[in-house]
């Protein structure tokens, strides 16, 4: 079954997951594409991506959406004609949206080594000493890395930086907490983010709404 996860949170928000399994034709079907979709997708040169982006329709499609519904502001954040908010995001074999009536954002990763080259452009590496071996530094690692890319995405704002402005709370990865929270300080505002962490098939999602603390 492609639809792989479905979960039901407050402000009637929802998280639809898709597991790629099918080709083109098959994530094809069923789906009335706008002109702009269209042409997106003719130009798309790699067929993961294609994939990807018709995933995210059948999903919008699964939520009761039509891809005429999905836009997109001048900074390239999306959002639906009805007035609710959605977040989007695809990485290999799955893609993910999260729907809801507040300002949302989700991110899933593939757990890769490649996080250790990258991971001092987005946290302090001096915070993780105390992380036991590689294969959990991974994980933690590429847990902040959604957690950062979820608020990023929630708030919407261009010029929020990954490293100074995005703080995420320490939380465990043996066992895993379920939630943490984030703390975006910016321009001389801040704003806080309940974090909901978990992963699958070596992957980790985190998807987020504001917390209500300040």
């Amino acid at each position: 079954m492609p639809l792989n996860k479905t979960i039901l949170e407050p402000y009637n928000t929802k998280v639809l997951i898709w597991r790629i399994e099918e080709n083109v034709e098959m994530l094809l079907q069923g789906l009335v594409l706008t002109e702009n979709c269209r042409n997106r997708l003719k130009a798309m040169k790699s067929d993961w991506h294609k994939r990807g982006f018709l995933s995210v329709r059948q999903l919008l499609a699964k939520a009761g959406y039509s891809a005429s519904q999905l836009r997109y502001d001048d900074n390239g954040k999306p959002y639906l004609r009805d007035g609710n908010y959605i977040s989007i995001t695809h990485s290999h074999q799955y893609a993910a949206i999260v729907i809801s009536e507040r300002p949302v954002g989700i991110d899933v990763e593939k757990q890769r080594d490649k996080i250790l080259r990258i991971a001092r452009k987005f946290t302090p590496l001096k915070e993780y000493k105390t992380v036991a071996n590689d294969a959990a530094l991974i994980r933690k690692l590429t847990f902040v890395w959604s957690a950062k890319e979820a608020v990023y995405k929630a708030m919407g704002i261009p010029g929020i930086g990954f490293l100074n402005h995005i703080v995420v709370n320490d939380f465990s990865v043996f066992p895993l907490d379920k939630t943490t929270h984030a703390e975006v300080n910016f321009q001389n505002r801040q704003t806080s983010f309940l974090l909901n962490l978990f992963e699958f098939d070596g992957f980790t999602c985190v998807y987020t709404v504001p917390s209500g603390r300040s």
